[in-house]
């Protein structure tokens, strides 16, 4: 063969290798920034929870943990880690410490729930709460955690509102006193699952902050739970900024991905990037959609609201 055919021939060669997927060079080139864009952190740390990629990285809590990071998440939550053996915490948190990535909440043990609420006074109570803070601690050396979830449980109907809420403060400021000298913030959610819930609204968690006054209580604020609560999330979440020390969100309804309901999540993203919040958007929901396809469904809702 000459030498002038063989180049001819292998030109045509690589041209049709460039272009046998339908692209043309531009096209190409173009999906090859897309791609490189889909694996970089996003703007802000949204933290997702063991099983929203098990289709995909499989069921192992590390492996998921790595798969996370490879589409450009930078943080977790956990909120059952303290279910976890020792081993399994300390693993957890040397893999977070390697990849960069930080360590979101998880839930106090028997922090306050129905039968165990710190509205009523009791001092039984508040000694079963006092041990999940001692415990907490620990468990949040092991995984380099610096926020744990609160819900002080229910009214206590039989006493007048503000000596419940006294007894909360009280109940609280002793479990500062014990998350303080750790750097550890205890993070109160108000909720929206019962109306038998003590904590519900963002201006009675504020209130309960202030009075606490301590660095180690601030305010959960979860958009999905407000919205149902309250509804006015941005102007009610910039009068309680100051006590607010955590975001989670879900959209409403259904408490799925965000663009699945009828909060504007993209608009209230850029609201929480302009004002500076440098913390973890913890994913609090389910999913649309299962699967791998619901994971890149998931994926892609992200990346849509965060590109504000």
């Amino acid at each position: 063969m000459k030498r002038s055919d063989f180049l001819k021939n292998s030109s045509l060669l690589v041209g049709a290798s460039l272009f046998s997927n339908g692209l043309s060079a531009k096209e190409q080139a173009v999906q090859g920034m897309e791609d490189q864009a889909a694996n970089q952190p996003f703007r802000l740390n949204y933290a997702p929870h063991q099983g929203m990629f098990s289709a995909s990285a499989g069921k192992n809590f590390l492996d998921e943990i790595q798969y996370m990071y490879d589409l450009g998440f930078r943080g977790i939550e956990d909120n059952g880690m303290p279910s976890r053996s020792v081993e399994e915490q300390k693993k957890v948190g040397e893999l977070l410490a390697k990849l960069g990535m930080v360590m979101g909440v998880f839930v106090v043990p028997k922090g306050g729930n129905g039968a165990n609420t710190l509205a009523a006074g009791k001092e039984e109570h508040v000694d079963i709460f006092l041990k999940g803070c001692k415990e907490s601690v620990e468990i949040a050396k092991r995984c380099n955690a610096k926020h744990v979830t609160v819900v002080p449980g229910d009214y206590a109907r039989n006493l007048p509102i503000g000596v419940q809420t006294a007894n909360v403060v009280e109940g609280l400021r002793r479990g500062a006193e014990i998350f303080e000298p750790h750097g550890i913030t205890m993070v109160l959610e108000p909720l929206s699952d019962t109306p038998d819930l003590f904590l519900r609204f963002t201006d009675q968690t504020y209130e309960i902050c202030k009075a606490v006054n301590s660095p180690s209580c601030k305010i959960l604020y979860d958009v999905y739970h407000q919205q149902k609560n309250e509804g006015n999330l941005i102007p009610l979440m910039d009068m309680c900024w100051s006590e607010i020390g955590y975001i989670q969100v879900g959209d409403n309804p259904g408490r799925k991905e965000p663009t699945t309901g009828e909060i504007n999540y993209k608009n209230l993203f850029k609201w929480l990037y302009n004002k500076g919040y440098k913390g973890i958007v913890g994913m609090e929901h389910g999913m649309s959609q299962r699967g791998k396809e619901g994971e890149q469904a998931l994926v892609k809702a992200y990346r849509e609201v965060d590109s504000f």
